[in-house]
């Protein structure tokens, strides 16, 4: 049986909330947010007034965990000052879940290239788990959704590296990128499971650049924007969006398809599809 993917046209906060809401599935307990903070100068990143009437509804807490790389995110007290600039800590409780060590090490024997991986320790706070993806190309992974949201987005800083170099922290830049796409889709396998079922996903495709939300200097969208999409499923909904974008008729949809292609993104979703913990068949079901 396909998992429904949600979707609308419509791009509202009010529109995520709604779509949220026809998943049908309530998240138990202590509710953890993951979603972008933006790195600083970037301007494509999704605020904290677009996505808080669905926070508000869940009572949840933003969490993000630091960088591996040279920004304004890196360390706890940079990441903590930029958080409060673009407004999280203002609206929301946030949680930097690496804010300390030590990481903790999620088990994943069936991972295709990581066994383990490495997330901010607080995550064991949280019953539940929201995702909010904003829906982008990526330098690195090609595209960035729920799957990257789950790897990346809630590795620590030390697991960032660690999924970057497909077990080898030190070769974070330079593994080769088929290893790459696979590590992340273990990782976000080891979340998923740890989860146990209790998270949901929201993929906004809107503001869309090849770039992605933490580079200070991206490029401005070069498609115009298509719709929210919702799901109890990470792999469907991301190929619900790649599918999006080939399926529309913008001039500029080349040049994000490009970017997905050459970092042969589809990668990611190919492995997790393999891997089970979700599906690429799906049914889309529109709404107004």
């Amino acid at each position: 049986m396909s998992t429904k993917v949600y979707f609308s046209r419509t791009i509202t906060p009010e529109k995520v909330l709604e779509l949220y809401q026809m998943i049908g599935q309530t998240l138990p307990g202590k509710v953890a947010v993951k979603l972008h903070s933006g790195e600083k100068g970037n301007q494509n990143f999704l605020g904290p007034d677009f996505w808080k009437p669905v926070i508000d509804f869940v009572g949840g807490t933003v969490v993000e965990c630091n960088t591996a790389y040279d920004g304004e995110r890196n360390t706890t007290e940079k990441h903590t000052k930029l958080l409060k600039e673009h407004g999280w800590s203002r609206y929301f409780k946030v949680d930097l879940l690496d804010a300390e060590g030590p990481d903790l090490k999620l088990d994943y024997p069936q991972g295709k290239v990581l066994k383990e991986n490495y997330v901010g320790k607080d995550i064991v706070n949280y019953d539940s788990m929201l995702v909010l993806s904003h829906f982008k190309g990526h330098p690195m992974g090609g595209y960035g959704g729920a799957l990257k949201q789950l790897s990346i987005g809630v590795a620590s800083s030390y697991g960032k590296a660690y999924i970057h170099g497909a077990g080898h922290p030190e070769k974070k830049w330079d593994t080769e990128q088929d290893l790459f796409l696979e590590s992340m889709a273990d990782a976000a396998g080891s979340v998923v499971e740890y989860f146990e079922g209790n998270i949901l996903y929201v993929n906004v495709m809107k503001n869309m650049s090849v770039d992605c939300d933490c580079c200070a200097v991206a490029e401005d969208p070069c498609i115009a924007d298509i719709g929210i999409l919702a799901s109890t499923d990470p792999i469907a909904i991301d190929q619900a969006c790649i599918d999006l974008v080939y399926a529309c008729s913008d001039p500029g949809k080349p040049h994000l398809i490009e970017r997905i292609e050459s970092r042969n993104g589809i990668h990611t979703i190919e492995t997790a599809d393999a891997l089970g913990y979700g599906s690429r068949e799906y049914e889309l079901v529109e709404v107004e």
